[in-house]
């Protein structure tokens, strides 16, 4: 990064310069966003829309009059690409750089702060002169685990995405290890991808789209074919994929607010059954999506009558008691207790909620609480055997545990005397209680 002296010319010496050597940046071309490059960076792809930047920057006024600094902080700056975190012509001018690049930037008003200024720092109608180095940038992350990674080559219109249950028509094109696999136009519904040979990671990206856009998703293995990969498509098993995806139309599914609960009720059964077919067939994320549909649609509902609230408890419970058991099948124990938690709030007798949170707690180690919960299992139910194998097995990992605690003490209590004995020799104090005064006294002088 170069120093305020580059910033320090006048505003005539600024726009000659500009006029000189700059490049409009904008879409427009309407000269609202000037940039020359003081130092080119590395050769290679530039940020794309929504990407993470990162940055260092220096913002004056015409006059020289330096109102903000990254420099000054010493901490960079980061903002998402294209999302209005930043003024317009910072969204402009840093899709146009490379990893490494210094420029200048004359922005014009309407670009920057326009007629309202910022208040105490940068007066109405003000063009702004930075200097900004792209220190870094990387994909969106869409997901808490960063198994799909979204870089945004065309922005799509609209304010409006996909939402599951959506009819969406995309042309796709994916690649593995450069090799290019599948391109094709396909239809699908959001949350159902998996039946038309479409990985995880591109159906659950869809909620993010907008109609025409094109984006480039990087998917870990757990959201692209997993670990049996993709015989069909010579896609072996636990690669990384890249998918090339164009939104070019769909149709929204309706949300719960825009059905009546006897709508709510009649999709929910054939929901069911498709989240059961994919439980069945080990696909368990995809079966999670329409367990977790039907709660959406019904988990505030109440009914009229004893038999329609019978009919909205009883999906709630089945698609909980699914979701449970789906989630202890990928190891997310925390989501097993909480969605068991949920059922014995609606029936703290349920047998399977009780049987499935003792097993996520015994999972997670929590040995007496899974206990707990398979000594009601047994309360609910005296001739569950698996319940009663389950309380052996957490009465033997509890020995377990306190034998391995008392070899841990009796390790460290060992050494203690070893220490205390060694002193002794070395001090040669022969009682215990001067040992002790000397094991301290000794490590005191070692640590001065």
């Amino acid at each position: 990064m170069t120093t305020d002296k580059d910033l320090s010319m006048d505003g005539q010496s600024a726009m000659a310069m500009f006029a000189a050597k700059g490049i409009d940046v904008t879409p427009n071309k309407d000269q609202g966003v000037v940039k020359v490059v003081k130092r080119q960076g590395v050769d290679g792809e530039r940020p794309m829309m929504g990407d993470r930047v990162t940055v260092h920057y220096t913002g004056k006024l015409l006059n020289g009059k330096k109102f903000d600094s990254s420099l000054d902080r010493k901490e960079p700056f980061s903002f998402n690409l294209g999302k209005g975190q930043v003024i317009k012509a910072w969204d402009i001018s840093v899709l146009s750089m490379q990893k490494g690049e210094v420029c200048t930037l004359l922005c014009k008003p309407e670009y920057a702060y326009g007629s309202a200024g910022n208040p105490g720092k940068i007066p109405p109608n003000s063009s702004l002169l930075f200097e900004m180095e792209l220190l870094s940038f990387e994909g969106e992350v869409l997901t808490d685990d960063g198994g799909i990674i979204r870089r945004i080559k065309v922005k799509g219109d609209g304010y409006t995405n996909p939402n599951d249950g959506a009819t969406v028509d995309v042309h796709l094109e994916g690649s593995c290890g450069g090799r290019l696999f599948d391109s094709r136009d396909v239809r699908f519904t959001v949350g159902e991808a998996e039946d038309k040979g479409v990985p995880l990671g591109v159906d659950r990206a869809m909620e993010k789209m907008q109609k025409g856009e094109c984006c480039i998703l990087h998917l870990k293995p757990k959201y692209g074919f997993g670990r049996e990969g993709k015989p069909e498509y010579k896609v072996g098993p636990n690669k990384d994929l890249v998918y090339e995806v164009t939104l070019k139309d769909f149709q929204r599914a309706k949300e719960s607010w825009e059905m009546d609960l006897n709508e709510k009720l009649e999709l929910a059964s054939g929901v069911k059954h498709k989240g059961n077919q994919y439980f069945k067939a080990g696909r368990f994320h995809q079966a999670i999506i329409q367990y977790q549909r039907i709660v959406s649609w019904l988990e505030m509902e109440c009914g009229v009558g004893m038999e329609q609230q019978k009919r909205i408890q009883d999906f709630l419970l089945i698609s909980q008691l699914n979701l449970a058991l789906c989630f202890l099948r990928l190891k997310e124990f925390s989501h097993v207790v909480e969605n068991c938690n949920k059922v014995i709030e609606l029936d703290g007798k349920n047998e399977k909620a009780l049987y499935r949170r003792g097993e996520a707690r015994l999972l997670r180690n929590e040995f007496s609480l899974a206990m707990a919960d398979f000594q009601q299992v047994l309360q609910v139910n005296s001739s569950n055997r698996a319940a009663r194998a389950q309380i052996s097995i957490c009465q033997r990992k509890i020995r377990e545990h306190h034998e391995q605690d008392k070899k841990i003490y009796a390790n460290m209590f060992q050494k203690f005397a070893e220490y205390d004995a060694k002193v002794c020799r070395v001090f040669g104090h022969p009682t215990a209680r001067g040992c002790s005064v000397n094991r301290t006294a000794h490590q005191l002088q070692c640590t001065m």
